[in-house]
């Protein structure tokens, strides 16, 4: 007698289970709410803070003074919120957005040419284009540091 009081009670057991896992398995993913206005806020934040990073380790690897420098920091700025207002504007056709675009990187250094050297021009349209490699800038930056590091602790044994 005890044996069937278990094996029904182990039975009635895992059809529960059973049932449950079968109804998760239907169950209607519920669809994410709509961020917080803190959470845009944040998210912006943190686009901005990286936009600047971006932006500084590019004019990092340019040759002119810091006048130049700043003065292309400026334009770079100003270029990715003209690119930004054109992605934001509502075209009939995405021709139209591409010619807007195209004429925006073809326009909007022309200032800069007379300013800064032909390198540095040419190293502000591959960025332009997308032919900036950030991940190697920093990589230059970190073995600077490491050799300065180790020039440093080199002379501190010296003396």
């Amino acid at each position: 007698m005890k044996h069937i009081v278990i094996l029904i009670f182990t039975t009635l057991i895992c059809l529960n289970l059973h049932a449950q896992r079968r109804s998760n398995q239907n169950r209607i993913p519920q669809a994410s709410s709509e961020p917080s206005k803190e959470q845009l806020e944040k998210h912006a934040r943190e686009l901005e803070e990286r936009k600047e990073e971006y932006i500084n380790n590019f004019i990092s690897t340019l040759e002119g003074d810091e006048f130049q420098k700043h003065i292309i920091k400026q334009n770079i700025q100003s270029f990715f919120e003209a690119k930004i207002a054109i992605f934001n504007t509502q075209y009939e056709h995405s021709i139209d957005r591409k010619n807007a675009v195209e004429h925006l990187e073809n326009t909007h250094f022309k200032d800069l040419e007379e300013l800064i050297s032909e390198n540095d021009m040419k190293k502000i349209k591959d960025m332009i284009k997308g032919g900036f490699n950030e991940k190697e800038v920093v990589k230059e930056k970190k073995k600077k540091r490491k050799k300065k590091k180790r020039k440093k602790g080199e002379n501190e044994d010296n003396d």
